[in-house]
């Protein structure tokens, strides 16, 4: 007998703007050999725009509707990597979904964040005083980020490569 066909991701990657979610997602589903789904990237394509201007012309709330829907098409029938936006977790539905996932939550400071995305207008969230902006918001979020993650791994001074190696190598031992 066959065993039954994968259902869940192999690990779901989350954690604020600038923690390397897409890049270290995609390097980590290279390393398992297995499949990348970028929740937001998806939203992006089913809508035909960025997500800047989806806050902008339809709000905030039209695009967590959109983000909650693909998180939880996502966990149900992604089998690879799958990356989550930042305030994704903050949704109770969306939370309440990852319990029983592997959930990777790659914690970054702002020095290594800013680096990272530039605090520049494309991001709806951040485009007030970026850096006080990016603190609050991260403060708010961190104990949702603590409390859903399997694994959480400090990307401070990390290439993405060095992350999504140690993320890989959590994922074999927990599996042996």
């Amino acid at each position: 007998m066959n065993p039954a066909p994968r259902t869940r991701p192999v690990a779901v990657v989350v954690g604020p703007p600038g923690a390397g979610k897409t890049t270290v997602g995609r390097a980590l589903a290279a390393r398992l050999g297995v499949g990348f789904h970028d929740v937001d990237a998806a939203i992006e394509a089913a809508q035909g725009r960025p997500i800047s201007d989806i806050f902008v012309d339809d709000g905030e709330a039209f695009f967590r509707d959109l983000e909650r829907a693909e998180v939880a098409r996502s966990l149900a029938e992604e089998t690879g990597v799958v990356s989550l936006g930042g305030g994704a977790v903050m949704d109770p539905l969306t939370e309440e979904s990852l319990a029983g996932h592997v959930v990777v939550f790659l914690d970054v400071a702002i020095a290594d964040a800013s680096k990272r995305i530039g605090f520049d207008r494309s991001r709806p969230l951040l485009s007030v005083n970026p850096r006080a902006s990016w603190v609050a918001m991260m403060n708010h979020r961190r104990p949702t980020y603590e409390r859903i993650a399997t694994l959480r791994v400090d990307t401070a001074g990390r290439t993405a490569d060095e992350v999504a190696d140690l993320v890989a190598a959590e994922l074999e031992a927990a599996r042996t």
